[in-house]
């Protein structure tokens, strides 16, 4: 059984966080009806999610983390080398986010992180060996 997973952030602008995660690889940019949110494709079993606050805040029935002062989550995906960890973080840097310093190798593990425009954590992971 495949399991699509599904990456649901807040964002301040949806077509300024839409164009963002496009530079770095995602695909599409599916609204809603009411045009509150937008989805985005990665692969055929990984989507994107991008909520306007007030609509993800009343998916939630929560406020919304400030990600200036704290984090919700750290959204981490494999990448098939080390060059292609460099290359999506540099390419997700270009577009205006933020670098989390040089990669790391730990733990046979190959990664290197950045915050994106809205300030949410990602990483790009290669399993090395």
């Amino acid at each position: 059984m495949a399991i699509t997973t599904f990456i649901n952030l807040p964002v301040r602008d949806l077509a300024t966080a839409a164009e963002f995660f496009r530079s770095i690889g995602f695909t599409g940019a599916q609204p809603s009806p009411d045009r509150t949110s937008l989805m985005l494709d990665l692969n055929d079993t990984t989507q994107l999610i991008l909520h306007i606050a007030s609509a993800f805040a009343e998916h939630t029935q929560l406020a919304i983390t400030d990600t200036e002062a704290s984090r919700e989550v750290i959204v981490g995906l494999a990448a098939e080398s080390r060059e292609q960890v460099d290359e999506l973080v540099d390419r997700a840097v270009a577009a205006g986010g933020n670098a989390l310093g040089p990669g790391q190798d730990v733990g046979g593990r190959y990664l290197r992180g950045f915050r994106d425009l809205d300030g949410h954590q990602w990483s790009f992971v290669h399993q090395v060996g």
